[in-house]
């Protein structure tokens, strides 16, 4: 039989010829079964009137032999929606297939970590990072899922994830990533969610970071001067500039920092959760001020094949608390955003510097852009008047 990976990249392939044939349909491994997805015309009863994202679970095993079906049925299913003939009569029997019962909760979560684990990856740092990303955004989540399911062994999956995901507080992020875990299990697992699902993600949002109330520059400044220890002053400072998240510091080109680049920039490497980005310091005067073209950086260990990014992090967390520091790591973080704001750079930049969509950033930081905007926007309109207020 197969390993996973094999398969993983056996399909890989198909779904490759099949985007080069303009098929406009993939094949999916779900478990130990194969399944066909693309935009398809809705199925009677569903309410719907146009074409959309939908599945085939074919049922086909997940085997080499269960590929080659499949890409015979893939094809005569792609004929079908091209000549407008194709009917849900010879699916709905197989999409009306409940998921196998009798397989325990906890071993179909198993089955999911497994078939996250074979995708590829390019190399050993992004399985540190895949691992880092199951133990704190889907193993703690699905651990209660299967508590609640040995506690009630006779609900449903379905009702299962929903009565889970409603003991998170309404407001909490831990209840946002839940819902993002739920959701890709579900998927995984061909269950049917129902249609409201995603309105149960709650109503947090990032704006703690608007209630925060950040240090300031003065502030910065003053509390990297009392921390001892070159190395980890060091680790401030870089954050400080350049306002990274606590395991980007030791994932970074400073080579042309520490050759003397008057614009002082670094590069945040592909090892880290966001990828390769540039970075420019804000304060530019702050390299001299904290030394960063000279410092170095404490010898932890940062080998992804025996740690993690997520222990990484925790060490500076570990130090700032060992050192008094009255505010976290990620509040040097807000507050070069914030700065970056003041300086007038435009939100796609910082949102590209800090590693996240402009969506994150403009919600993150609304506050502050939304009065930098209206600063402007008055400024601009005062400019323009030409009406003499009365003296």
């Amino acid at each position: 039989m197969a390993s996973p990976a094999a398969l993983d990249g056996a399909i890989a392939a198909l779904n490759t010829r099949f985007k080069a044939a303009r098929l406009g349909l993939q094949v999916e491994r779900r478990g130990d079964r194969l399944s066909l997805r693309g935009t398809l015309p809705p199925r009677p009863d569903s309410g719907k009137t146009r074409p959309h994202q939908q599945r085939i679970p074919l049922k086909l095993p997940a085997t080499h032999a269960g590929l080659k079906q499949i890409e015979r049925e893939a094809k005569v299913i792609a004929a079908q929606l091209i000549e407008r003939r194709f009917s849900w009569d010879s699916y709905l029997s197989l999409a009306e297939e409940s998921p196998p019962e009798t397989v325990p909760l906890a071993d179909r979560v198993a089955q999911f970590e497994a078939h996250l684990g074979a995708r590829p990856a390019a190399d050993i740092a992004a399985l540190a990072s895949r691992k880092t990303t199951w133990d704190k955004a889907y193993a703690p989540y699905l651990k209660k899922l299967v508590a609640h399911g040995e506690q009630h062994p006779r609900q449903p999956v379905e009702a299962a994830l929903v009565a889970v995901l409603e003991e998170f507080s309404p407001h909490s992020r831990s209840r946002q990533v839940a819902l993002t875990a739920f959701k890709a299990f579900a998927d995984f697992q061909g269950l049917a969610l129902p249609e409201d699902f995603d309105k149960l993600a709650g109503t947090y949002g990032n704006s703690k970071a608007n209630r925060r109330h950040l240090p300031s520059d003065e502030v910065i400044v003053e509390w990297g001067d009392r921390i001892p220890n070159p190395s980890w002053r060091y680790v401030y400072g870089v954050m400080a500039t350049y306002g990274l998240r606590n395991h980007e510091v030791f994932f970074c080109d400073y080579q042309d920092l520490r050759q003397g680049d008057p614009e002082g920039r670094i590069t945040v490497l592909e090892t880290t959760k966001t990828g390769l980005h540039d970075v420019w310091p804000f304060y530019p005067e702050w390299i001299e001020r904290f030394n960063l073209s000279q410092g170095s950086l404490p010898p932890i260990n940062t080998d992804l094949s025996s740690t993690t990014l997520q222990r990484i992090g925790q060490q500076v967390a570990i130090q700032f608390k060992r050192y008094e520091v009255p505010f976290s790591p990620y509040d040097l973080r807000h507050a070069w955003a914030v700065r970056t704001i003041h300086f007038g750079l435009p939100d796609t930049v910082a949102a590209r510097m800090m590693g996240h969509s402009v969506a994150i950033h403009n919600r993150t930081y609304h506050r502050w852009i939304t009065h930098r905007d209206q600063r402007a926007a008055v400024q601009a309109a005062l400019q323009r008047g030409t009406w003499q207020a009365p003296l």
